[in-house]
């Protein structure tokens, strides 16, 4: 096991790592850790494009999380989601995603849980949803549970609340839902691509510190011409 600097971990400090450690990882984990890095390492050549890196750490978390299941996609996406932050919060010993969460990006954090457009209610009231009219008083009472989330500090629970919060980012970029490079609603882009940016190399690090965990299956392994 390797410890952890403050700073944020590149895509060259995990691919020069994995490239010495590679054959103490199984076959599913070494296609898992390459993929995700090389996501990483498209995302930091757009340092400058926030749209474009949000984008590319989003693809490295799927790469690092996802596994090939059947069942409802939505639900079974945020089951999966879930069962792996409580998996990576366990093994992180060195609490460098607690660390992340409370003190490095606790700013930005709180930013984005209180965000309305990145609350998915909201936008199915606009877009007319029916059921969604009291969208208001749902998001009051979530931010209340955030709140007292925040002030005990659990990390689990406002780590999901976070990517609930991102996954909608997510779709609004991944489905042409937003203008690239707009002129609204900046600050949850920029402020979304940095927290990926540094917790997606993190989580990569974690599963290369535990090569022994049942990652799972990779989707669409690779196979023999």
């Amino acid at each position: 096991m390797t410890s952890r600097s403050a700073d944020q971990l590149t895509a060259r400090v995990l691919r020069d790592r994995k490239d010495r450690e590679n054959d103490g990882y199984p076959q599913n984990l070494s296609l898992r850790v390459h993929r995700t890095i090389s996501w990483i390492g498209r995302a930091e050549m757009a340092h400058d494009d926030p749209d474009i890196a949000f984008a590319c750490y989003w693809i490295a978390f799927n790469a690092a999380y996802a596994e090939d299941t059947e069942g409802s996609v939505e639900i079974r996406e945020r089951d999966l989601i879930g069962g792996y932050f409580t998996k990576i919060l366990k093994l992180d010993i060195e609490r460098a995603i607690y660390e992340a969460i409370w003190d490095r990006f606790s700013g930005p954090v709180r930013l984005i849980l209180k965000n309305r457009y990145v609350y998915q209610p909201f936008w199915k009231h606009v877009n007319g949803v029916e059921g969604y009219g009291d969208w208001e008083a749902w998001f009051e009472r979530e931010q209340a549970h955030i709140g007292r989330a925040l002030a005990q500090q659990e990390t689990r629970l406002v780590l999901n609340l976070l990517f609930d919060r991102l996954y909608v980012l997510r779709n609004q970029i991944m489905h042409g839902g937003s203008t690239w490079n707009g002129s609204v609603n900046r600050s949850q882009v920029r402020d979304g691509a940095a927290i990926m940016g540094f917790l997606v190399p993190t989580f990569v690090q974690v599963m290369m510190d535990h090569p022994e965990e049942p990652w799972g299956t990779n989707y669409y392994p690779v196979q023999d011409r």
